[in-house]
C-alpha cells in the first residue's frame, strides 16, 4: 500500500488518531470525537463553509487532505484541499493552499473547519467540594 493510498479520504486511518491536548479546550469531530484542533488556534468565527458557518484555524490535527483544486469561494478563487477526519473519514472542512487575490493571502496555510462538523470541548473541571468542618 502506497502512502497516497494510506491517506486517501476513503482509507481506514482510525489507528492513526492521536490522543493529545488533554485538559485543553479543543474542537473534536462530531462524528467520532477525534480531536481536530485546539481552541487556542482559532483565528476567526466569521467564515462560511459548505454547510454553514466555519472557523478559520491556524492548525489542525488528526486530519488528512484530499486533492488540491481551484475553488470559487465567496471571497474569490482559492486553491484548496478538502480536509477529512483521520478517525472516521468525514469531511470537516478545507485547507487553503493559495489565494489568487492579494487581500486574501492571509488565509494561505490555514484551515477552514465547519462548525457543524465539530464539537466544542471546553475541558472544564469542577472544583472538589471543600471538606465539611466539624461544626456543620
Amino acid at each position: 500500500m502506497s502512502s497516497r493510498d494510506l491517506l486517501s479520504p476513503t482509507s481506514d486511518t482510525k489507528h492513526f488518531v492521536v490522543q493529545a491536548y488533554e485538559g485543553h479546550p479543543t474542537f473534536s469531530c462530531a462524528k467520532c470525537s477525534a480531536v481536530i484542533a485546539l481552541q487556542d488556534e482559532l483565528i476567526s468565527k466569521a467564515f462560511s463553509g459548505r454547510d454553514g458557518r466555519g472557523y478559520l484555524m491556524q492548525s489542525a490535527t488528526n486530519v488528512k487532505m484530499g486533492r488540491k483544486e481551484d475553488r470559487a469561494l465567496m471571497t474569490g478563487v482559492h486553491t484548496v484541499a478538502d480536509v477529512f477526519c483521520l478517525g472516521c473519514n468525514d469531511r470537516v472542512g478545507w485547507y487553503y493552499h493559495k489565494a489568487a487575490d492579494h487581500a486574501q493571502k492571509y488565509k494561505e496555510g490555514k484551515y477552514l473547519l465547519e462548525r457543524e462538523k465539530l464539537i466544542k470541548e471546553n475541558a472544564w473541571v469542577l472544583d472538589e467540594e471543600p471538606p465539611l468542618s466539624e461544626d456543620q
